[in-house]
């Protein structure tokens, strides 16, 4: 009985060539290349501080813009209500971080935050992905948490930065804000749990 030969394209499919190895190899080293630092990049823990503020001060900003259009495409009323208390909240926020930049002697600048504006865009595209009704307000909810989370992680970052530089007129109020995001966050797990995310999986089944 002859033996079936194996299909020789087959081998060379399973073998890597010579140039997939060559552009393997230069993917993983480009990986782990150094990054180079800026001109502009800081070099001590204050001017890190600095433009970290400068940061959530764009984020909080950019907020504003976007808590009224999910206020807006909400429509459990307990939602709409925590949207529009958090909108105010952030106003104020943003007058903190004027008196935070003033406190450590800095003029209040914004910076383009790249992670928030990412968080803002995929709450917009969850929208777009989603009926409105209960589940559009559960993914409203959990883009949300996700921006909340984003800013209980820089505000903490922030009063410790400012609590190493021995700038304690602006842990105080760092702090404040801090204690109010963590509040929202908690704020929109209880209104998931308790109504929006039961009558978005009963709405699947209709």
């Amino acid at each position: 009985m002859k033996t079936a030969e194996k299909n020789p394209a087959a081998k060379k499919s399973a073998a890597k060539s010579p140039a997939s190895k060559s552009r393997s190899t230069a993917s993983k080293s480009a990986s782990n290349e150094a990054v180079n630092a800026k001109p502009s990049a800081a070099d001590g823990l204050r001017e890190l501080f600095t433009d970290s503020l400068k940061d959530i001060y764009w984020a909080e900003k950019a907020l504003l813009k976007a808590l009224p259009k999910m206020a807006k495409n909400a429509t459990s009323q307990n939602l709409i209500t925590a949207i529009n208390e958090h909108l105010a909240v952030t106003q104020e926020q943003v007058s903190r971080l004027e008196e935070v930049f003033k406190s450590v002697g800095e003029k209040a600048a914004a910076k383009k935050c790249d992670a928030m504006e990412g968080l803002i865009k995929e709450g917009e595209s969850i929208m777009e992905e989603t009926e409105k009704g209960p589940v559009r307000d559960a993914g409203i909810i959990a883009a949300s948490q996700k921006i909340e989370h984003y800013e209980i992680a820089s505000y903490g970052t922030l009063a410790a930065f400012a609590a190493t530089l021995g700038e304690d007129d602006a842990v105080l109020l760092l702090e404040k804000t801090l204690a109010e995001e963590k509040q929202a966050d908690t704020t929109l797990t209880e209104a998931a749990y308790n109504t929006i995310n039961f009558d978005a999986e009963q709405a699947a089944g209709k």
